[in-house]
């Protein structure tokens, strides 16, 4: 069984005729609910996040910038990111989903669950919006997974821009992997190979720049590759996935040539390390994606992939293992 959160309110986060807008996630769920994949799973309610569950991010400052520039009608708080008067509930909601999903998850609740929210978080910085992000759902749900007991979480983002928020929140964080493969040079220009994590936590982040026109097979062994190699390291007893679609040959912001079977595959390989190293527990949060019908046959194949969640293979030693660097597991 699978956990599925989502709900009306997600659109009430208007952005007009930007690229991220209600209808890209509209598309998505009617779609599941065409196929019946909306019944095979559990609907959840998200609740709003709490300011405490923001504050594990984000700076008070910037949450109240964020509350009063939508309370006062919205705008373009950033180049790329428009905000509306219900946009900040909208984005306590999106976060809300995330915690949620994580703490039912560890409980025992289901073994996977999908976030399809809105606004997507992983450009979000502390005190910044950007990239259409307010705040960073997935660095919020991995802190709320440490807060709730976890010691090691990992963080797979493969949206077709580079999760720089997610990687500048867990620069120094030894307890927290994360793993992002993106097209570059692209939006919004981080992501080098050579940024693997500061001196408290080096080695916690692996990045795969690709280029535009790189072969699918290539992408495909690139994101096993390197992802299984970062794992063996983390050994997370948690999976979060930045799930961004915008890496489809149809996309008209991204784009690497993918097909919706990619991500069959992509989807694949983290069960797989969730089952060796998380006892399976893997939490999915919806990112870019921004031609509909795309976004809406990968979603359906990722989430028929999380469906098929098996049990844990037997726990081992790696469960216990200590995280990598010379820094304690303690926070």
């Amino acid at each position: 069984m699978t956990l599925l959160y989502t709900d009306p309110r997600f659109l009430l986060h208007e952005t007009g005729r930007h690229p991220e807008n209600p209808r890209r996630l509209q598309a998505v769920v009617d779609h599941l609910d065409r196929i019946g994949l909306l019944q095979a799973c559990a609907a959840i309610e998200p609740p709003e996040a709490t300011v405490e569950q923001l504050l594990l991010v984000h700076h008070r400052e910037y949450i109240h910038r964020v509350e009063l520039f939508a309370r006062q009608g919205g705008g373009q708080i950033e180049a790329d990111t428009v905000v509306s008067s219900r946009s900040f509930d909208v984005a306590r909601l999106a976060v809300g989903a995330a915690c949620d999903a994580v703490e039912r998850v560890l409980a025992g609740q289901a073994p996977s669950a999908l976030c399809l929210v809105r606004p997507p978080g992983h450009h979000a910085l502390p005190a910044d919006a950007m990239g259409f992000c307010l705040f960073n759902n997935v660095a919020i749900a991995a802190r709320w997974a440490l807060r709730r007991g976890v010691e090691r979480v990992l963080i797979v983002d493969w949206d077709v821009h580079h999760g720089n928020g997610t990687q500048e929140v867990f620069w120094n964080d030894p307890q927290v992997g994360f793993f992002s493969i993106h097209r570059f040079p692209f939006y919004p220009g981080t992501g080098r190979a050579e940024e693997t994590g500061g001196p408290q936590a080096p080695g916690t982040i692996c990045n795969v720049p690709v280029a535009y026109g790189t072969p699918r097979t290539q992408y495909l062994e690139l994101f096993q590759t390197r992802l299984t190699e970062l794992a063996q390291r983390i050994r997370p007893q948690l999976i979060l996935i930045s799930a961004g679609f915008d890496a489809h040959r149809a996309d008209p912001i991204g784009s690497l040539d993918l097909e919706a079977e990619d991500f069959a595959r992509m989807t694949q390989v983290v069960l797989q390390l969730a089952r060796q190293f998380a006892q399976g527990r893997v939490v999915s949060l919806l990112e870019g994606g921004y031609h509909p019908q795309a976004l809406a046959q990968c979603v359906e194949v990722h989430l028929r992939e999380l469906l098929q969640v098996t049990a844990p293979a037997p726990q081992g030693e790696e469960n216990h293992a200590q995280p990598p660097g010379n820094a304690s597991p303690e926070r």
